[in-house]
C-alpha cells in the first residue's frame, strides 16, 4: 500500500509585485520562500493571480531581456500573451496553452499582452516557471515548444470527477507532449465540486501543487485558492478532494543536485559561467531582437 506523501507547508501567496507593467505576480520561490533545494528542478514560480487589466492602446508586458542556462514555462489561464525571441520564434499563448522555451546557450525574449486583449482589457491569470537545466545541457541550442491545450495528454477521471491534462511526464499511461531534459511531471488538473484525484509520485521527487482556482483538501489539509502545497520527500500517495470547482497545477521532478550560480536572467553552475554569460550578452552573442 502506498504511503501518503507528507505535506511540509501550505504557503499563502507572497505580496504581489509587478514584472514589467503587464504581470502582477506572487513569487513563491526562490524569493518568496527560499526553498530551492526543495523545489529543484523548478527554480522560480511566479503566479499572476486573477487581476483585471483595463483596456489600453499600448500593450503591457516585459521588453527585450536575455536568458541562459534554463527553460521558461508560461501557462495561461485567463488572458492572452504574445511573445517573440531572437531565435525567430513567436506566437500567442491563449487560455489553457503552454509556452515552453529552452533558453539554453542564450536567447533574447520579450512577452506582452496580445494586441486584441490589450485593446479590450479583461481578466488575466498566468503562471511562469523557470526550470533549471542540468550542467551538461545548459549550453544546448535554444528551442521552443508551443503546446496548445488540445495537445496535452488527456485523462478523464472516473465518475465525472474532472480531467487531468498532462503537460509533461505521464499519468496512468497518458503521456504529455513536452520534451524535458530531466524527469518532470507537470499536470493541469480540473476538478468538479466534490471531485477527487489520486496521484502516485516518487518519494525522491520534489513536489508541489498550486491551487489556481477553488479550494481543495490535500492529504487531509485545506488548501485555498492561490496557495501552494509543498510536500516533503516522504511517501508517494497524494489524495485531493475538491470542495468546489477547482484548477490545480501539479509539479513534480527529480532534483538536479548540482551547484547553482544565479544572477538576474542567468542560471548557471559557477560564478565564472555567469560572468561569461554577461560578457556574451554584452557582445551580441544572444542575437538581435527589437524592443
Amino acid at each position: 500500500m502506498n504511503t501518503p506523501k507528507r505535506i511540509e507547508a501550505v504557503l499563502p501567496p507572497p505580496p504581489a509585485n509587478m514584472v514589467g507593467d503587464g504581470f502582477r505576480v506572487h513569487n513563491f520561490f526562490p524569493n518568496g520562500y527560499r526553498i530551492q533545494r526543495r523545489t529543484s528542478p523548478f527554480f522560480l514560480l511566479d503566479y499572476n493571480s486573477p487581476v483585471e487589466f483595463p483596456a489600453t492602446d499600448r500593450p503591457r508586458g516585459v521588453g527585450v531581456h536575455p536568458h541562459r542556462g534554463f527553460e521558461t514555462v508560461t501557462i495561461a489561464y485567463q488572458g492572452h500573451v504574445a511573445h517573440h525571441d531572437s531565435a525567430g520564434n513567436s506566437g500567442v499563448i491563449d487560455p489553457g496553452d503552454v509556452q515552453w522555451m529552452t533558453a539554453g546557450s542564450g536567447v533574447l525574449h520579450k512577452e506582452y499582452h496580445e494586441e486584441a486583449f490589450s485593446r479590450s482589457g479583461g481578466p488575466f491569470q498566468m503562471v511562469q516557471l523557470w526550470v533549471n537545466l542540468p550542467a551538461k545541457d545548459k549550453m544546448t541550442a535554444p528551442r521552443y515548444q508551443g503546446i496548445r491545450h488540445a495537445d496535452k495528454g488527456l485523462l478523464t477521471l472516473p465518475d465525472g470527477a474532472g480531467t487531468v491534462h498532462v503537460i509533461a511526464g505521464s499519468h496512468r499511461g497518458v503521456q504529455g507532449p513536452a520534451h524535458t531534459f530531466s524527469p518532470i511531471e507537470m499536470y493541469d488538473v480540473r476538478l468538479r465540486a466534490q471531485g477527487t484525484l489520486d496521484l502516485d509520485l516518487p518519494a525522491a521527487y520534489n513536489t508541489g501543487i498550486l491551487v489556481v482556482q477553488g479550494a481543495v483538501t490535500v492529504n487531509g489539509e485545506a488548501a485555498p485558492a492561490d496557495h501552494f502545497v509543498l510536500f516533503k520527500n516522504e511517501g508517494t500517495a497524494i489524495h485531493v478532494e475538491a470542495g468546489e470547482e477547482s484548477i490545480l497545477l501539479v509539479l513534480s521532478g527529480e532534483p538536479i543536485n548540482e551547484p547553482i550560480a544565479h544572477y538576474g536572467p542567468f542560471l548557471m553552475n559557477t560564478p565564472e559561467q555567469v560572468q561569461q554569460a554577461i560578457a556574451d550578452f554584452g557582445t551580441g552573442k544572444f542575437g538581435v531582437l527589437e524592443d
